[in-house]
């Protein structure tokens, strides 16, 4: 009697855990709230050229979109040398040494740039399919459970494109806003990720659309496109997904904020991003009225790229208004603008070059493409080898200027 009372025991006891309702960052008035039921001031950086290469974190000048660089560097390797290379990168770029290392830092959270393409059929970065896209997110986030960081998934290349530059990899221009089949895909997407991640606390939301609208296009026509696109894609997640926070980036650049009108979900962040402007309260105070007027949080997607001093006065200056952050990036090459930065491998030279040479025809490429691939090859692999987090070096300014533990 006493071995059955004992199981029994043991059975409730079991069912009473598994029946523990798992906890998600959530939000009240203009704060985002962390499990504990405290503000959580979100403090980290961005995983950039990661899931989305750009041109210039691979010193290219003019090749800068993913497209743009595998088309170059397939044009010098191959197709098929070119799929095991990208394998090797998402491999070699981000490791669980990288993640643990970020929380080491005292950060609390990644943000995380990723091409749609991920979830299609298309080829990109060596492979293709949902299936595969999944299985590295999954390890990732895997790494972030075992060190508590919180991940924002941000779709930075969406069908069609949302920016109309190098930055979503699209074709130059805004299509997504005027398609409706590209519009049907994204919401497709983001649906399927929810879908997928509805239980995982870990996540600590999703970021529709990095950077709509760049300058460079009509905003009286795309302006008022955006808010709606949003709320479809908001419909879609919430009919799988009741848990986690959705960011919404403001037009031109994530920077405006004029096109939204009062929240229409009760658990919306607003990002804006700043780049080379003064670190001065003029700056944000747009954002901050639109926090008081709506009582919503919001919170800065994007910064950096400049000297610490300015780092550090721009954080010091979101933090004291109480707006959380992800600093631009955490990995760059022969650059101390980045949490850790890496050398070029002997020999790259050659690999800039002949991407920022004008390959316009054919006859161009045969007359520009060195004549010795294999040394192509070898730098190739000694940039595999060089971003590896065991290779990496810490820019102690950089991280001093975020206020996080550059000794360790």
């Amino acid at each position: 009697m006493k071995k059955f009372s004992l199981f029994m025991l043991c059975v409730f006891v079991g069912v009473a855990t598994q029946a523990q309702p798992k906890k998600f960052i959530s939000t009240k008035e203009k704060q985002i709230i962390g499990t504990d039921g405290k503000e959580f001031l979100i403090r980290g950086t961005n995983l950039g050229n990661w899931l989305v290469p750009e041109g210039y974190m691979f010193k290219f000048k003019k090749t800068n979109s993913p497209r743009l660089i595998n088309q170059a560097l397939t044009e010098l390797i191959g197709p098929g040398d070119m799929r095991i290379f990208w394998q090797k990168y998402l491999e070699s770029y981000i490791t669980s040494g990288d993640i643990h290392y970020l929380k080491s830092l005292g950060m609390n959270s990644i943000r995380v740039p990723f091409n749609y393409r991920l979830f299609t059929d298309q080829e990109y970065l060596g492979g293709r399919g949902e299936k595969r896209a999944f299985e590295l997110f999954d390890k990732l986030i895997g790494w972030c459970k075992t060190e508590n960081l919180y991940v924002l998934l941000d779709m930075h290349c969406a069908p069609g494109g949302q920016t109309g530059d190098n930055i979503d990899d699209g074709d130059g221009y805004p299509f997504l806003f005027d398609d409706e089949k590209s519009q049907d895909q994204v919401i497709s997407i983001w649906k399927n990720i929810a879908n997928h991640y509805k239980d995982e606390p870990i996540i600590l939301g999703y970021d529709l659309l990095n950077e709509p609208i760049a300058t460079y296009f009509d905003s009286a026509h795309f302006n008022p496109l955006l808010e709606p696109l949003y709320k479809k894609i908001v419909m879609a997640i919430r009919e799988v997904d009741p848990n986690h926070l959705i960011f919404l980036g403001g037009s031109q650049w994530d920077s405006n904020f004029k096109p939204f009108g009062a929240p229409f979900d009760s658990k919306l962040v607003y990002t804006f991003h700043k780049y080379w402007t003064s670190p001065t309260i003029d700056v944000i105070q747009p954002y901050i009225d639109f926090r008081d007027k709506f009582n919503v949080p919001i919170y800065a997607g994007e910064t950096g790229e400049n000297e610490d001093s300015w780092n550090e006065k721009f954080r010091k200056l979101l933090e004291q208004n109480d707006i959380g952050w992800h600093f631009w990036p955490y990995k760059k090459v022969s650059n101390k603008r980045g949490v850790v930065t890496f050398d070029l491998p002997e020999g790259y030279d050659a690999i800039i070059q002949y991407a920022d040479t004008t390959r316009s025809t054919f006859a161009d490429i045969r007359k520009v493409r060195p004549k010795d691939i294999s040394k192509i090859r070898q730098a190739l692999d000694g940039f595999l080898i060089n971003c590896r987090f065991q290779n990496c070096k810490p820019n102690l300014g950089y991280i001093k200027s975020l206020g996080l533990n550059a000794g360790k």
